[in-house]
């Protein structure tokens, strides 16, 4: 009779424990996304698209097309702005509005037509056809650090009469959570020219 107690008893603490494990708690796994590391090709591809952006405004402007939606989406595709700061210091600003930390100071740049920006004419309304870049040391000048790269080089653009402007660009880029590279840093200047 003993022994059966004990039995039945061990049962009861045997189901007993089975039902409070079955009825624990769901606990989230944490998800590790694993991507694979940014690579030269890819940050010259972010650059490429830069540039291809650059000429898709111009181009809308030159047409009499909505160039302003397509560089407010330009500035939520190729920038980091829809996601944090981008420190943006573009070629022909200076004063107070030479760096540009948010999406309105960074479209007033490129469109103009900002009161709170009354020296910006809008750098993409420019007619301009091309835009190409390179690299300085020929992708030397490409460092790539984990989910970060980082540009320095020329960017060379074209407008409808020929004429040919160089800047010196640097950029940084960071991977967005939609996979593709981001620019969170964006330095711009004309190159020194020694009288």
């Amino acid at each position: 009779m003993k022994k059966s107690l004990i039995s039945a008893a061990a049962a009861v603490l045997a189901a007993l424990l089975a039902s409070a494990c079955s009825k624990a708690p769901d606990v989230p796994v944490p998800v590790v996304v694993v991507r694979a590391p940014i690579t030269v090709a890819e940050v010259n591809a972010a650059q490429q698209g830069w540039c291809d952006a650059l000429i898709s405004i111009a181009k809308a402007h030159a047409e009499g097309g909505d160039y302003k939606t397509i560089a407010t989406t330009v500035l939520s595709n190729v920038y980091n702005y829809d996601n944090g700061i981008v420190l943006f210091n573009p070629t022909l600003s200076f004063g107070a509005q030479t760096f540009r930390l948010d999406k309105e100071g960074a479209a007033a740049y490129f469109i103009g037509g900002n009161p709170k920006f009354p020296n910006d004419s809008g750098f993409a309304l420019k007619p301009w056809v091309n835009c190409s870049y390179t690299n300085a040391g020929n992708n030397a000048g490409v460092l790539i650090e984990g989910e970060t790269a980082m540009t320095m080089g020329n960017v060379t653009l074209i407008d409808a009469k020929g004429a040919q402007t160089t800047v010196d660009k640097f950029f940084a880029f960071k991977r967005g959570a939609d996979g593709k590279l981001k620019i969170i840093v964006h330095k711009s200047s004309l190159p020194f020219a020694p009288t």
